[in-house]
């Protein structure tokens, strides 16, 4: 009899056993099924490129194959802007969806100390001066920040100024950003893409191995400077031009969009496509110059569309349906906000920007703003140099009183005129009195 009851205990307890695993395989399938239903997120960011040097963007020499049929599949804005014509503080709009004066990235560097002839100690200086800029952004709320709340892992690769990975609250990234090291604008992190996507790889495997959806920031040193082009795409170029520089320039226009496609195709060999949202937007702009190796003065730094109009592109098989628009005017502000649209998150009341996927919401905004710092900068009030309204089919480019003094506003037909190079604003002073007042009011939110 006891042999019996010992039997039925044993019984009793593998069968709770049982059943808990069932639950846990439940539980671990419910999990593993609610992050497929995720659509993983892909930022691809291209540094240095102009609006118009792709083939789909009408370029007749420039060959970019994967991005053009990407651009086919997607939400394509033509009109795309970024609300700064640099680097960190351009990419640290993209994180937060905040413009420079709010998130409190105006240049690549805080004024710091240059001592001639001591490099050093000029990047001793420099790293110090930056310091309390870095703890200032980490309280900002980033886009990996406000994906955890829906289990994402999120990776940084590429191009990152601010600090450790972990400062914009990724989970896992290549920059270290530490300055005794070579840390500024992306450290190890500016080996992807330029050396393969190996990284990107192993990133991608965890989170299935994990079975979490996740965000990855693709922001490759491409086609940024050093123009170092694989020597078989240099030799297509040098073809069609008898400028070193121009052909070096649209050497690595292509190697970026090679890259493109290794990543494409990176997601597809691992079925992932259907499930994932791939966005693209470019940093900055750059007009190459053909006489050496630098840009032209009216793109990088600069307030014309040449320094801030880029393509950006959303596309999710099956879930956003692919449109070439030439019409509409969006902002890099805008990729947060449409993200968060996208996974039913609650968009921060201080995010300025829209989602692009609500029509409604699109065609209500009228316009959007521009900011364009020193380099080196302080402050607001010491650093500014020019502020643009973007009112279609008007932009203004209104210079600083103290800084750019002997500067003139500026106002464009960008519609007629997308090359600027006729000023209107002594022909319609209604009109740049009107956006003055729009950029006083942005100013003072």
């Amino acid at each position: 009899m006891k042999m019996i009851k010992k039997i039925s205990i044993v019984i009793f307890a593998v069968s709770i056993l049982i059943s808990c695993g069932k639950e846990t395989k439940k539980e671990t399938e419910s999990t593993s099924s609610k992050a497929q239903n995720q659509p993983n997120i892909v930022f691809i960011l291209s540094d240095d490129q102009s609006w118009t040097d792709y083939s789909f963007m009408g370029d007749k020499n420039i060959e970019t194959p994967r991005i053009d049929k990407f651009a086919s599949e997607s939400l394509t804005f033509t009109k795309g802007y970024v609300p700064t014509p640099l680097c960190s503080p351009s990419l640290a709009s993209i994180i937060t969806g905040l413009y420079p004066k709010n998130h409190g990235i105006l240049g690549n560097d805080k004024v710091y100390d240059r001592v001639k002839g001591d490099r050093k100690a000029s990047q001793k200086n420099r790293a110090e001066a930056y310091k309390p800029i870095i703890s200032a952004f980490e309280k900002q709320s980033t886009l990996p920040d406000m994906l955890k709340e829906k289990g994402y892992l999120s990776f940084q690769t590429g191009k990152w100024w601010h600090g450790n990975h972990k400062v914009g609250g990724f989970d896992y990234g290549m920059t270290h950003g530490n300055p005794k090291r070579g840390g500024r604008h992306g450290d190890y992190g500016l080996k992807i893409g330029r050396e393969g996507l190996d990284t990107i790889n192993n990133y991608v495997d965890l989170a299935l191995k994990e079975k979490k959806p996740f965000f990855l920031w693709y922001a490759p040193f491409l086609p940024h400077r050093p123009h170092n082009p694989p020597q078989h795409l240099f030799e297509k170029y040098k073809k069609k031009t008898d400028s070193e520089h121009l052909a070096k320039y649209w050497a690595m226009i292509e190697w970026f969009d090679e890259t493109c496609g290794q990543l494409f195709d990176l997601i597809e060999e691992k079925g992932l496509t259907e499930n994932t949202l791939f966005v693209y937007v470019c940093d900055n702009g750059w007009r190459q110059n053909p006489d050496k190796s630098g840009y032209m003065s009216d793109s990088k730094r600069a307030p014309y569309d040449m320094g801030i109009r880029t393509p950006i592109m959303y596309k999710w098989a099956g879930k956003i349906k692919p449109k070439m628009d030439t019409e509409t005017v969006v902002s890099s502000i805008d990729m947060v906000p449409t993200v968060l649209d996208i996974l039913n998150i609650e968009k921060p009341k201080n995010l300025p920007g829209i989602s692009v996927v609500n029509t409604e919401k699109l065609n209500k905004r009228k316009g959007i703003f521009g900011e364009v710092y020193a380099h080196d900068f302080e402050s607001i009030e010491k650093s500014m140099f020019y502020n643009m309204a973007i009112f279609p089919p008007y932009k203004i480019i209104v210079p600083d009183p103290i800084r750019k003094k002997n500067e003139k506003v500026q106002l464009f037909n960008i519609n007629k005129d997308p090359f600027e190079k006729t000023n209107l604003a002594e022909s319609h002073p209604e009109i740049v009195k009107d956006l003055q007042g729009k950029i006083a009011a942005f100013r003072a939110e």
